[in-house]
Formats: structure tokens, C-alpha cells, sequence
């Protein structure tokens, strides 16, 4: 069965006590590279002081134009990382200053209304979850070029989408480095793969907010997708870098459910809206020659998945599976075999590998495991919607059985077995109609050549 809603757990009730988030301040100390940002969070008679970094690494300091950019973007920063603390009680108010224009508002609303909605319906929360932010009119000038060097950063996350996107890349010819944010030692072990300079923004979460989520806090799925590009857009302008580019591919705009007409996207910081809005924001407000945008964004995970299969030199080292990106370590060595994630991603690959080669990569033969038969179910969504992860869509992983179950080298294994019986005389489009670049996209002309791969 699909994920459901989970009660909280008997011995620590959440709060709906409203809270006040107030926006403090920001401190940047470039002879360290740090960045610190402060809320102060006051629920009823208690006042939690917050704050968190980001490590830059030491450089020089922005001057001029570059300062007022790097401002911009930090302030937007400060604003969309305030999530993680709201997001305690999704309930009462904002104090920022200044505050933002309309544009802004409007994607800060979006951040905190989409990006919480899985966590707003895991905990049975009403709407409103997300605060009202104040508007002033804007009257400023769009931000100028700041002639940002024609370098890209590519943002790691020790996957296949990521690893598809980089290569890409590397095809432009344009100097190019790979960035991760956060610790995790996999993402790393994957970079130094690639051959090309690698940096890691160091975060510092505040350690108070695991003590309120075992107070009794709301907790759940952050949008971290959109608390990422902010930090590397403060970097572009940081490190003189005209290009972000990220790997979020066109299935990430699939909900993951409907409720009450409104969509559940666990995906949503990956999707073509944030994207399409923080990437306006920024040309408008921080620097008209700064781009952050996916360059996978027309490829489903199909065709993705079908291009990472001849980029034989990564198969030994990456992995999707999320186990390995906790922020207390790894809880797996690169696949645990067991989780959503991993089962996507092998269901999506074995129609463009054989089973040998599968077997090398994952360590065992997800397919061949009966137990696992209905954990591969719920990613065709055959009874309710799939799971919270980052997996594809249900056609995609319907088009793979099918495409498994007419393989002879896979139409044996008991998971494909089950599953081509269970879609029985379901209209499915094939494999290869899924794979075909489709739809929106805010890639630069520079790069369109590239979007089909």
C-alpha cells in the first residue's frame, strides 16, 4: 500500500501553539567564507534563539554591484531557509525587514505553502500551514549584468541525474566545477569521479531545532531543493559564475497526490514552477546575466536513466538511495535495497542493463525478491498514489515492466512476473515514447542544443 498519513507519536504531540518567526540578521565574514543567519522564534512566554552557517570557504569580499547582488541574494536566502523553523508549528506569523516585493512574497508564499504541503497532509494539518508575508512596492531598478564569467557550477548529489547533467555540460567546452552542500562523503566519493575541481559549501543547522522536533515541534519534508539553490546563488555571485545547473527532470512536476483539489508534490522544489520563479527573481532582482535552471528539465527519468546506463566509468560509485544522506551520516553502504528510491531507480535501469551488470551495481537482484513485490507496486501506482520520494512517474515504471516482461533476459524474475500481471490490459505508453525530450524548459539557448542529450 501507499505511504499514508502517520499519527504522531503517542508520547510527543505536536504543538499548534502559533508561533512568531522573526527574521533577525545576516553576518557574512569573508576572510572565512561563512555566512550566519539569525531568527528568533517565540512561542507563547518562550523565546528560542536560531541561527545557522553556511561555509563558504575564505575569498575575497564582493564590492559594488557585486555587493548589492550578493545582499539580494542572501536576504532571499535568510528568507527561504526560515522554512526549516517555521515549519515547527506552521502556524501564526513573520517578522521580516525590509520587506519583500511582491515578487518575492509571492515565491516565499510558494516555498512555504508547496514546499510544506506533503508535511501540512502527513500531519493533518488545515490550511493555512504557511505564513502571510507583508508586501512593499518595489520601485527599484531591474539588477544590471554583472559580467559573471562564463563558468558553470553543476550541483552534486551523488546520483545519476546529476552525473547525466555534468556530462552534458562537459560537451559545452565551458569551464566548469562540480558543488555540493553539506557533508555527505558519498556525493564526494562520486565528484572526485569526474575529474574536475570540486567544492563543498559546509551547512551548520541550528542544534536546537532536533531538540524542539523531540519537544513535540511539527516535522516532516522541508523543501530542500529550493534552500539549496539559494545557497548557490549567493555562491555564483560569490565565485563569479554566470550558470547553476541543476539535474530536476520533467517528472518531478507530477504530484505526488491530489487532495481537495489542491497538489501534494514531494517533488516540488524540483519542479518547473519553483524553478521558472526563483530563476525570474533572480535575473530581476540580483543579476540579469545569472542563470539557475535544469538543464534535464525536458527528460523523463526514463530517458535519464537510459543515458546513465552508457556512463559505465560512474556505476561503481553513485547511488540514489536517501539513506545516505542523513545528517547524522549514512545509514547504508550506497544502496540499502529496500527503500522507494532504490527500487525506482533499479526498475528504471534494468530495461538498459542486464542482469549481471544490475547485480554489480546494486549488490543483489532487486527483481528477484518476492518480498519486494509489493514495494515495487506502489511505484505503479496500482492501488492509491506512489510514495513520497523522488521517483518518476507510474507510467514510467509501468512502460519498465513492461518492457522487462518482453526481455527475455528479465521476463523470468518474480517481480516482473507479478507486476506485468497485475497492470493486465492497462493502456500504457511504450518505453520509448517516454523517453522523447518534451515539454517547458527555461534552458538558455547556449545550452539547448544539449537538452535531448
Amino acid at each position: 500500500m501507499a505511504q499514508r498519513r502517520r499519527p504522531p507519536s503517542p508520547e510527543v504531540v505536536p504543538s499548534t501553539e502559533p508561533v512568531r518567526l522573526q527574521f533577525d540578521s545576516t553576518t557574512f565574514d569573508a576572510d572565512r567564507g561563512d555566512l550566519d543567519l539569525r531568527w528568533t522564534l517565540i512561542r507563547g512566554a518562550s523565546t528560542q534563539r536560531l541561527g545557522e552557517r553556511f561555509e563558504f570557504g575564505p575569498g575575497p569580499a564582493p564590492t559594488g554591484l557585486r555587493r548589492t547582488a550578493f545582499d539580494a541574494a542572501v536576504r532571499l536566502l535568510h528568507r527561504i531557509a526560515g522554512v526549516s523553523y517555521w515549519k515547527t508549528a506552521c502556524r501564526g506569523t513573520v517578522e521580516l525587514s525590509p520587506l519583500p516585493d511582491p515578487e518575492q512574497a509571492a515565491l516565499l508564499t510558494a516555498v512555504y505553502r508547496d514546499g510544506l504541503a506533503e508535511l501540512a497532509w502527513r500531519n493533518g494539518l488545515d490550511a493555512p500551514w504557511w505564513p502571510a508575508f507583508p508586501v512593499v512596492s518595489n520601485d527599484a531598478p531591474p539588477a544590471p549584468e554583472l559580467g559573471l564569467a562564463e563558468r558553470v557550477l553543476v550541483p552534486m548529489g551523488g546520483g545519476k541525474d546529476s552525473l547525466v547533467a555534468l556530462e552534458r555540460v562537459r560537451v559545452t567546452g565551458l569551464p566548469f566545477e562540480t558543488v555540493q552542500v553539506g557533508g555527505a562523503g558519498l556525493i564526494g566519493r562520486v565528484a572526485e569521479r569526474t575529474g574536475v575541481a570540486h567544492r563543498v559549501i559546509g551547512r551548520r543547522l541550528d542544534p536546537a531545532l532536533r531538540r524542539l522536533n523531540d519537544a513535540g515541534a511539527l516535522n516532516g519534508h522541508v523543501p530542500i531543493t529550493a534552500i539549496n539553490a539559494a545557497v548557490l546563488a549567493v555562491a555564483a555571485v560569490l565565485w563569479d559564475v554566470r550558470d547553476v545547473v541543476f539535474a530536476n527532470e520533467r517528472s518531478a512536476d507530477t504530484p505526488t497526490l491530489e487532495v481537495g483539489g489542491r497538489a501534494v508534490n514531494h517533488q516540488w522544489a524540483k519542479s518547473l514552477v519553483f524553478e521558472a520563479a526563483f530563476d525570474d527573481w533572480l535575473q530581476r532582482h540580483v543579476a540579469a546575466d545569472l542563470r539557475v535552471f535544469s538543464l534535464l528539465r525536458r527528460d523523463r527519468e526514463l530517458a535519464i536513466t537510459r543515458e546513465f546506463a552508457g556512463l559505465e566509468r560512474y556505476h561503481d560509485v553513485f547511488s540514489s538511495c536517501n539513506r545516505n544522506f542523513h545528517l547524522d551520516g549514512p545509514r547504508t553502504e550506497r544502496w540499502c535495497g529496500a527503500c522507494p528510491k532504490c527500487r525506482f531507480v533499479y526498475l528504471a535501469m534494468a530495461p538498459f542493463l542486464d542482469p549481471p551488470r544490475m547485480g554489480a551495481i546494486f549488490g543483489r537482484d532487486l527483481l528477484a525478491d518476492v518480498d519486494a513485490i509489493d514495494g515495487f507496486a506502489e511505484l505503479l501506482e496500482l492501488d492509491g498514489h506512489r510514495p513520497f520520494e523522488c521517483v518518476g512517474e507510474a507510467d514510467e515504471a509501468r512502460a519498465a515492466v513492461l518492457a522487462l516482461a518482453a526481455d527475455p533476459r528479465w521476463q523470468a524474475h518474480p517481480v516482473v512476473r507479478a507486476l506485468a500481471d497485475r497492470l493486465g490490459e492497462r493502456d500504457v505508453p511504450s518505453l520509448e515514447l517516454l523517453c522523447r525530450p518534451d515539454g517547458p524548459d527555461r534552458i538558455p539557448e547556449r545550452f539547448r542544443a544539449l537538452a535531448a542529450g
